[in-house]
């Protein structure tokens, strides 16, 4: 059971070796599931350090990978957040129930449809959409998960936002929590994920960027990235 964790930019996250390590440590430990990439230690705030300090940071995507391994964990593995939901539902879904939180209305209805449908014992306790607009819909929103007591909530803001919220959650009710980001989008095909090819060969970021040229704003800054890679400056 991996327990140390490392710090990247000050953003500290633990070098789980594999998917199961990361999914018996949830089991055990509970407690909020972070996401980290490149992006996320290259642009860490002093806010962004301390939500992700606070909770279980896990390496999300090659960038964090490598560093990891310029550190001496060479066995740390990546663990892409838009699959791992997926896979805590494969592991628990016959023995602990489910909260979903986020997105559209439309995609957030079919979300729960399709897992439904994938899943048929799934114990689904409540979703609702991400648009929470007052103090009054968040209230009512945390005193349902309270009255409900799911086991596994999954938020779907994007971030910090989606962690904010999951800390008011955790306070009044444990339970493994994961921020899913656009996660949802691409389960219900609205966004097209990169091919298995791209992913093997850590090269997602640069499918998106084909795809989604208007991302060349914020990749090109993985620039400076690759150069604190290479000077060992992280």
């Amino acid at each position: 059971m991996t327990h140390k964790k490392v710090s990247l930019n000050g953003v500290e996250l633990h070098p789980f070796n594999s998917e199961e390590a990361l999914l018996d440590y949830a089991d055990l430990y509970k407690g909020i599931l972070v996401a980290i990439n490149a992006e996320k230690i290259l642009h860490a705030t002093d806010e962004t350090r301390a939500i992700i300090n606070r909770n279980v940071g896990y390496c999300d995507g090659a960038g964090a990978q490598l560093a990891l391994r310029q550190k001496g964990y060479t066995d740390a593995c990546k663990i892409p957040g838009c699959e791992l939901w997926l896979k805590i539902v494969q592991r628990f879904y016959l023995e602990k129930s489910f909260y979903l939180v986020g997105t559209t209305q439309q995609i957030i209805e079919e979300t729960v449809t399709k897992l439904k449908k994938d899943f048929p014992a799934i114990q689904i306790k409540g979703f609702r959409n991400g648009y929470i607009k007052t103090e009054e819909e968040k209230v009512i929103l945390i005193e349902d998960i309270m009255v409900k007591k799911p086991d596994v909530v999954f938020v779907a803001m994007g971030s910090p936002k989606q962690e904010l919220l999951m800390e008011e959650m955790q306070r009044c009710h444990s339970a493994i929590y994961q921020g899913l980001g656009g996660s949802l989008d691409v389960y219900t095909g609205h966004v097209e994920r990169a091919p298995r090819w791209w992913i093997d060969h850590n090269l997602e970021f640069a499918y998106r960027l084909i795809k989604q040229p208007k991302r060349i704003g914020r990749q090109i800054h993985l620039i400076r990235y690759a150069y604190w890679l290479a000077t060992r400056k992280l």
